[in-house]
């Protein structure tokens, strides 16, 4: 539901025979047929008409989906809140962002982070939009989800109350970019409330693209300050909370009492509750720097940000606690000029590790860093799937079935440079995050209980069976398998090959994930899972070194995986989920065959042709098929204005040259004719469910002969 804007610009679906099939077509994405940000804005700029989105109306419905609003909400543009509104003004920085009446702290947290780093806050807030130039009352705004970047476009009305803004706001009255901001998040996740009672983490990686981490702090390693200053060097962001119970004696205990605040939409007066040092238990707190000072000894300190925009520590080094009078005035200037406002504060290491209970850490991946002089992770992202009955397989407690996980061989060759301990090892981060779940909260869907074992391998480069891991106890394994939108733990392991199994809890659960590795130094990695889950990488890098390069022909978002399938299950001869560099030689050169004959019908360079015309590209690739046949290509592959995207195409082609290579297999005389025993319709079926939608093709033509 992303990128929707008003139902005036979807292109009409009609009544014709087609709708039924093409309703079923899910996985055409919206943009696909959507228009862009800047078209929009243009539009309404034109016809001199503010814009209105009805996918988010200023209703009821955007802000609460499980309780009528506590008071009277009215929705209102800037224009009628103030004079003068402004987007940005004097750029975005950290005391723009007051948190209103909403429980989103973790997101403010978060978005305080980000305004440290120019590139990336202006990669989510793009700088083309103004209440002055080109105004149109539309605004947009990009996050990472699950892969990809995602335009939102918004409206500019917010909620108010007496004419005062309820939730996040500037402290500049004329001020809105923090304000719009989270309404687009808030439409992100389909409404304000799915905001309340969240995970600072998780922002933190849909606003970076990065991987995130968890740490204890009562059970934190103690190389934790050189972690940590590792990760600002690399541009990471951090951000820290004390737990709503206080301090416990058990790790678990602690994150299943931190898991029970967030999944619980709790109000922020019983989240949010002070300590005797004037720290706010359930609160997130942003960390923005860490210094070392001389005094008796090197003192290490650490400078953190409150996002209400005010201070209660009263511990040392408070901004009047006598430890200042300690230090040589110039650490004492150094120290004090980084602290730019009252919002933000100092303390001890020590004291921070004693006062805070958890640290969550953002690691940002290299192209989110691109142009800085800064050390950056080398990363691995791999798509997968868990499929009931398939690859569904459970955690090490279910024996028979914990092999059939996918599976994903990491090489690690190169040790990390000047370990503190001198150990020979490869620091690696391994996230596994399931998707698209949170978003559907309102539909009572939770997330599933995830987890993943790491096992040492050598020179297997089939999917392991169930032997092997009866009998090879794994190397390494998260802490605990628990209900979260993604797991990530560090490793440090020795120079070798292995094999990452992400699974459920429980058996037979459907679902989608990301597994990604942030390793220090370069790594190799392999799937080797079984045939329906090893499909996206290859070609996913396949199209983005093609067609993404292409002057005429874009696709923008890539194959399908349906599409992606087709091809593996067309080249893969041998069976393995795999393509050798002679089956990938010749798809590649299919695909570019294909090509020329779709620029040929692309008469007016719109990345689709009529379905009428696809008639004659079939016939120009060789497929000879009638009338029946080519009815129902347009039926599956035509959209609403009757063309078919380059996608849709070659998905089609795959299908037929696999089609057409089945039925060649049997027609041994060569005269255009076959005959099959049961055994031999066993053997065809088999081949054919590769091709799955072709299956029907090959029957009907079976039928028709």
């Amino acid at each position: 539901q992303l990128n929707k804007i008003n139902p005036a610009d979807y292109l009409p679906a009609g009544n014709s025979i087609y709708s039924a099939i093409l309703s079923r077509n899910e996985a055409v994405k919206d943009a696909k047929r959507l228009k862009t940000f800047l078209e929009l804005r243009d539009k309404y700029v034109k016809k001199k008409v503010l814009f209105e989105d009805p996918l988010f109306p200023a209703n009821d419905s955007s802000l609460f989906y499980s309780q009528t609003p506590p008071m009277k909400f009215e929705w209102k543009r800037p224009s009628e809140i103030c004079e003068n509104p402004q987007f940005i003004i004097d750029g975005a920085n950290r005391t723009d962002i007051c948190q209103g009446e909403l429980g989103d702290c973790w997101l403010l947290a978060a978005i305080a982070c980000l305004t440290l780093n120019e590139k990336l806050l202006y990669r989510v807030i793009p700088q083309d939009q103004s209440f002055t130039e080109n105004y149109a009352g539309i605004f947009h705004f990009q996050f990472w989800r699950y892969g990809e970047w995602v335009d939102v476009v918004v409206d500019d009305r917010i909620p108010t109350c007496n004419k005062q803004l309820v939730f996040t706001k500037s402290f500049r009255k004329n001020e809105f970019w923090s304000a719009l901001l989270e309404k687009a998040y808030a439409k992100l996740h389909g409404s304000y409330e799915a905001l309340k009672g969240g995970n600072t983490l998780e922002a933190m990686e849909d606003f970076t693209g990065g991987v995130t981490e968890f740490f204890e702090l009562s059970d934190a390693p103690k190389d934790l300050y050189t972690i940590m200053k590792k990760a600002l060097e690399r541009g990471s962001l951090m951000g820290c909370s004390i737990d709503v119970s206080g301090s416990g004696n058990s790790h678990i205990k602690q994150i299943k009492c931190l898991m029970s605040c967030i999944s619980q939409a709790l109000s922020a007066s019983d989240m949010e509750t002070r300590t005797e040092h004037g720290l706010v238990r359930g609160h997130a707190y942003s960390i923005i720097g860490l210094e070392e000072v001389a005094k008796d000894s090197r003192i290490r300190l650490i400078r953190l940000r409150n996002p209400w925009g005010w201070v209660l520590w009263k511990g040392p080094w408070n901004v009047n606690s006598k430890e200042w009078s300690t230090i040589s005035t110039a650490d004492r200037d150094n120290l004090k000029k980084q602290t730019v406002e009252a919002s933000e504060f100092w303390m001890s290491f020590d004291d921070f590790k004693r006062n805070f209970t958890k640290l969550e850490l953002c690691n940002l991946t290299p192209d989110a860093l691109q142009g800085d002089e800064r050390n950056t992770w080398t990363v691995s992202v791999n798509e997968g799937r868990w499929v009931r009955g398939s690859s569904a397989g459970g955690c090490r407690n279910f024996p028979d079935t914990f092999w059939t996980n996918p599976q994903y061989r990491l090489q690690l060759y190169e040790e990390d440079d000047d370990p503190e301990d001198g150990e020979v090892v490869c620091t690696v981060v391994v996230a596994l995050m399931q998707k698209g779940r949170r978003m559907q909260r309102h539909k009572g869907v939770k997330f599933l209980t995830i987890g993943f074992s790491i096992y040492e391998m050598c020179g297997q480069n089939q999917h392991l069976q169930k032997d092997f891991f009866l009998y090879t106890a794994s190397k390494a394994k998260c802490k605990t398998y628990i209900n979260l939108r993604e797991v990530t733990e560090r490793f440090r392991l020795p120079p070798g090959e292995y094999v990452i199994i992400p699974t459920t809890f429980e058996p037979h659960q459907d679902g989608e994930f990301i597994l990604r590795v942030f390793s220090e130094k370069q790594i190799t990695d392999k799937i080797t899972s079984s045939f329906a889950d090893c499909i996206m990488c290859v070609i996913t890098k396949i199209k983005f070194l093609s067609f993404s390069t292409d002057s005429e022909i874009k696709t923008k978002e890539g194959f399908s995986l349906e599409t992606c399938r087709s091809m593996i299950a067309l080249m893969d001869t041998d069976g393995t989920g795999k393509l050798n560099l002679q089956e990938f030689k010749h798809l590649w050169k299919k695909i570019k065959e294909w090509q020329l004959i779709f620029k040929r019908y692309d008469k007016d360079k719109s990345c689709s042709i009529s379905s009428f015309e696809m008639r004659n590209a079939v016939n120009d690739a060789g497929f000879h098929l009638n009338k029946q046949l080519y009815d129902i290509i347009a039926m599956r592959y035509a959209d609403e204005h009757l063309n078919i995207d380059f996608d849709s195409y070659i998905c089609c082609f795959v299908r037929l040259e696999g089609m057409f290579r089945a039925f060649n297999a049997f027609d041994k005389d060569g005269d255009g004719l076959i005959k099959l025993n049961v055994l031999e319709v066993r053997a065809a079926l088999c081949l054919m469910l590769r091709f799955s939608s072709c299956l029907y093709f090959f029957i009907y033509s079976i039928t028709r002969l």
